[in-house]
């Protein structure tokens, strides 16, 4: 429809011309190349895109049971073909919450201790990945009622320490995001995401490292298994302490605790491709961020 394309580039180009602090996203599912590409480069102009794909993949994998993960490994790492193309955002959305879908906690298996802490384990991987997040009111608290627009939040919620505990993570991570350079500033940059290990599908386990163009990186960690991996040895770049960033088990979140006790320093190992690596501790559903030392 070269009429439509037409005006919605019309329409960006001059949203953005007298709005420059404004974004404009693209609920959009198709591969219509140039979504988020600038009109004068050829593209519709808007500033995002919803990565669909993701959404659906990521909560795919999220509602198997974890003893059958191991088989669905590819959900999690198939973005990585194409996550450079648009400038995307992640979007986690009132579409999976209402119509009957049922809440974003209420698609996690197992008993209700697991199901918090595989849906901080999914926030984490989200926060992880390349790519703005879009998460839809309620869920950061786990509602379990699904969204309908004739009422209110189910705010009483917050009555109950694991709620109360998944708020609490789900703010740590958007400050994290905020700090961490190395969380934001290359979303849109291929440069500013690298694997560390993509392909323990036995252990449901990925190691990746997210990089600015001048500061610290930041490895993340996540074990989508409830079964916690002791001197499991994960490759870094650089040796020094990596202190432990945010843990989605720690305590404070409703998680059992476990960890790395603040950080770990790294052994002249090599392990990944990498000369150093780190042997850690990984709880249980967890996502783990560790911080690099200074000038790594």
């Amino acid at each position: 429809n070269l009429e439509a394309i037409a005006f919605l580039r019309q329409l960006n180009s001059g949203i953005y011309l007298d709005h420059p602090d404004v974004q404009v996203f693209a609920e959009e599912s198709t591969a219509f190349p140039g979504v988020s590409k600038p009109v004068e480069l050829g593209g519709i102009g808007f500033g995002l895109k919803w990565d669909m794909g993701w959404m659906h993949d990521t909560l795919e994998y999220f509602s198997k049971d974890p003893i059958h993960r191991r088989y669905q490994h590819h959900l999690l790492t198939f973005r990585a073909l194409y996550a450079w193309t648009e400038n995307f955002v992640l979007p986690l959305s009132h579409d999976e919450v209402t119509h009957g879908k049922g809440s974003l906690i209420g698609k996690m298996p197992g008993d209700d201790w697991q199901k918090f802490a595989n849906l901080r384990a999914l926030f984490g991987y989200m926060y992880a990945q390349s790519g703005k997040k879009l998460l839809f009111m309620g869920s950061e608290f786990g509602q379990w009622n699904e969204w309908y627009h004739e009422t209110s939040l189910d705010w009483n919620l917050l009555d109950f320490p694991d709620h109360v505990g998944l708020q609490h993570w789900v703010q740590d991570l958007n400050a994290a995001l905020k700090a961490e350079p190395a969380l934001h500033e290359l979303d849109n940059d291929p440069a500013g995401f690298e694997w560390i290990d993509a392909n323990d599908s036995q252990s449901s386990v990925v190691a990746l490292m997210r990089k600015s163009s001048g500061g610290d990186p930041v490895l993340i960690v996540c074990n989508f298994t409830p079964v916690t991996r002791t001197n499991y040895r994960v490759g870094v770049p650089s040796g020094g302490y990596w202190r432990e960033l945010l843990n989605s088990d720690a305590g404070i979140y409703g998680g059992s605790n476990q960890g790395n006790e603040g950080g770990v320093n790294a052994e002249a190992l090599q392990m990944h491709g990498r000369p150093y690596s780190l042997n850690l501790t990984l709880p249980g559903l967890s996502a783990l961020f560790f911080k690099a030392p200074p000038g790594a």
